[in-house]
């Protein structure tokens, strides 16, 4: 029996705002990623990529990030919720690519007040439907998140829902990662 190759996961950071907690958020999500197993974790940060507004496909940006998500078996999107919805910059990151999207999963971390992102996350499966890509059906949310973050920096301070959602989730993931990936390489998909 051969080895299967380790999934390749992009971890997207949906949050480009100065002091903006996402990175906190997206460094949980990569090192459970990790603790999980089978995954090789790219962490892309959206206000590193610095996309273009005008959605260029050509531009330095866009084709500098292209092949980090084309070799991308899954995504798991790290968004808070600003306005009942998902930050502008990740959708230009999602509008700016095609085929590097399609017939991949894609998981959700959302965090925000009351709601914990999760009306954020409601409109990215509808987006991500018209993109071709698989949402994967649990979540983890982070509800009131600056009551997870402890004195010393720590997150979240009572990590015990929250990683057992994220197995849930990356069980999934991980899952259509698998077979999606099969399928591509037995037919490669077209849309």
């Amino acid at each position: 029996m051969s080895e299967i190759a380790p999934l390749k996961l992009a971890v997207i950071v949906g949050s480009t705002r100065s002091g903006r907690i996402a990175p906190l958020v997206a460094g949980w999500v990569a090192d459970r990623a990790g603790r999980h197993g089978g995954l090789e974790v790219d962490l892309v940060d959206l206000a590193e990529a610095a996309l273009p507004d005008d959605l260029d496909g050509s531009s330095p940006q866009v084709t500098a990030l292209a092949p980090r998500l084309a070799a991308a078996d899954a995504f798991v999107v790290v968004t808070p919720e600003y306005n009942h919805s998902f930050p502008a910059p990740l959708k230009t990151a999602i509008d700016c690519f095609r085929t590097e999207w399609q017939a991949k999963p894609v998981g959700f971390v959302s965090y925000g007040g009351m709601a914990g992102g999760l009306r954020a996350v409601e409109q990215l499966r509808q987006v991500f439907a018209e993109t071709h890509t698989v949402g994967v059906r649990d979540t983890v949310s982070f509800h009131n998140v600056w009551e997870q973050i402890g004195d010393g920096g720590e997150f979240p301070v009572d990590p015990a829902g929250c990683d057992a959602a994220a197995k849930t989730m990356f069980d999934q993931l991980v899952w259509w990662a698998r077979t999606l990936r099969t399928g591509r390489a037995e037919d490669p998909y077209s849309a």
